[in-house]
């Protein structure tokens, strides 16, 4: 559960509970309410690539924002390479997340999934 989780890595749980929405929209995970309910991945592991789950979290956008449509602009704007160096390294980035997937950040999942036990569980005799 979202309680489980923030309380066993000491996170905010109005923040998890953000995050956790978010990719249940972006069907990321599953999520269930009610009495019996919580939260899984929709697919394994290895279905999970690295680069769609940070673009959809971070979106389209640039790093940075030298102008806009209410004509602040940065006086430089028209001669700057800035913003297309800071795109092509951004896109770089999610080339390079674009080879993993969840499987292999999860080098070790059953350390991991001792971490996402309920903490009950640990003292059943």
């Amino acid at each position: 559960t979202i309680q489980e989780i923030a309380t066993a890595y000491q996170i905010s749980e109005n923040h998890l509970m953000k995050v956790i929405h978010h990719l249940a929209k972006q069907q990321t995970i599953l999520s269930r309410r009610g009495k019996g309910g919580g939260i899984q991945l929709s697919r394994t592991p290895n279905q999970i690539n690295l680069a769609d789950v940070i673009r959809d979290a971070e979106g389209n956008g640039t790093l940075v924002k030298c102008h806009n449509d209410n004509a602040d602009c940065c006086c430089i704007a028209p001669i700057c390479k800035l913003p297309s160096i800071f795109e092509q390294a951004l896109e770089v980035f999610y080339q390079h997340l674009a080879q993993y997937s969840l499987a292999d950040v999860l080098q070790r999942p059953e350390l991991m999934a001792q971490h996402f036990t309920p903490a009950s569980a640990h003292f059943v005799n």
